[in-house]
């Protein structure tokens, strides 16, 4: 079978492949902007853009007595805007020597098909809301300027996970923690290495990050909840060496052999610097975590006083997507996945979403928002050339969302 005969017998893949090749670099979206306002236009489907461009889609309640949810799923890809041309593998559609795009445009596309079917449905329900989000893929811009208070729902599906049927109930935040330490007293590495006072800062970073945890902090049944990683370590007499670099406009892959080469080694070192990235999806391990790192660094301070000194600093850059107590759409997607003989997987994902963001904001009922991260799809080698989609499986992934929407307005 060819793409175009694939494309032809069924419309949700149709409207993929549509979308996919459709270029859409963050914040350059327009044209597949324009292509979901026309498919909401053909489709008598309510559909409005807010001040930043990010879509809204409604379809209006047919019963008052139910609640609705909300579908959300990001616009942009990672790639450039070169041509997309959709083939077809096997079971996979891909792109010809580029991203596909899959990510996310499986979620669109499923969230329109499924408010197609709902205008022209007579299911009872309680309304469904629709967000497609421009630039998630670098700086989240998108959902940080999404209208909030204007969204109906309480439960938000978060369409954005790359393995068919996962419900993910939390996610990890990003802390950025920095790592100071001086030597007061500095010197020659000949003539001064006889003083004792005269510690090496490299030296003594060294000494400190050992203490440090590093790795898996805690875990549940869920996965890893919090975890710490040593980024980067900058140490020692490397100044003139990346200064030269930086003049001879060096871009080598060999640049650290290089600065290694052209650094000091005359000096006793008073500064050394490194920075860890924290992930979390609990508020409490993370400050365990950070009180361990706090600790290390008091202990380190009192045994060096006088003559060096630590810091540690935390930088918040995404905040955490904790579990909610209430269990009702992971419970729904469970029984939704029996029904259809497929297995699902309820977990927590150790990385960052558009799910922290609105885990932390309110809907104009004033409740704040409840998102569980959705799989639609089997999506493999994603962000890269090679990425690839099974098509099987975003049917499937459709069911499950059709059925979870119809389920929970039973």
């Amino acid at each position: 079978m060819s793409i175009e005969e694939l494309r032809k017998s069924n419309e949700l893949l149709d409207i993929f492949c549509s979308l996919a090749e459709i270029p859409s670099p963050s914040l350059h979206e327009e044209k597949v902007i324009e292509w979901i306002q026309n498919f909401c236009k053909n489709n008598s489907i309510n559909c409005e853009l807010d001040d930043y461009k990010n879509v809204y889609i409604y379809v209006p309640a047919t019963d008052s007595t139910k609640e609705p949810i909300m579908f959300s799923s990001h616009m942009d890809v990672v790639g450039d805007a070169s041509p997309v041309k959709s083939l077809l593998d096997g079971n996979f559609i891909k792109a010809d020597g580029r991203t596909l795009g899959a990510d996310d445009k499986v979620g669109v596309a499923c969230a329109l098909y499924l408010a197609k079917y709902l205008v022209n449905s007579d299911l009872k329900h309680g309304g469904m809301e629709i967000t497609f989000t421009r630039d998630e893929e670098t700086n989240m811009s998108g959902i940080e300027h999404v209208n909030f208070s204007k969204i109906k729902s309480k439960y938000i599906l978060v369409c954005d996970a790359d393995k068919l049927a996962q419900v993910q109930i939390s996610g990890a935040s990003y802390t950025n923690a920095k790592i100071y330490v001086k030597g007061l007293i500095g010197g020659h590495s000949g003539i001064d290495i006889g003083d004792t006072d005269r510690l090496n800062a490299a030296k003594l970073i060294a000494e400190l990050l050992n203490d440090f945890p590093q790795g898996v902090y805690y875990q549940d049944e869920t996965g890893v909840i919090t975890s710490c990683n040593l980024g980067a370590i900058v140490a020692g007499g490397i100044q003139n060496a990346v200064k030269s670099l930086i003049d001879e406009g060096v871009n080598s892959p060999d640049y650290i052999k290089t600065i290694i080469e052209k650094s000091s080694t005359n000096i006793i070192n008073t500064d050394a610097r490194a920075s860890y990235s924290i992930r979390s999806a609990s508020v409490e391990k993370e400050e365990e975590l950070k009180d361990i790192m706090r600790f290390c660094v008091a202990k380190f301070n009192n045994k060096y006083e006088g003559l060096a000194k630590a810091e540690v600093t935390f930088e918040v850059h995404l905040p955490p997507f904790e579990k909610a107590e209430d269990d009702s759409i992971p419970e729904l997607h469970t029984k939704v996945c029996n029904k259809l003989g497929i297995q699902n997987e309820v977990s927590s994902f150790h990385a960052g979403a558009e799910t922290h963001i609105y885990a932390h904001n309110k809907n104009s009922k004033g409740e704040t928002f409840m998102p569980f991260l959705l799989g639609l799809a089997d999506v493999y080698n994603m962000h890269s050339a090679n990425e690839k989609v099974d098509y099987t499986t975003l049917l499937k992934g459709y069911e499950i969302i059709k059925e979870l929407f119809i389920e929970f307005n039973a």
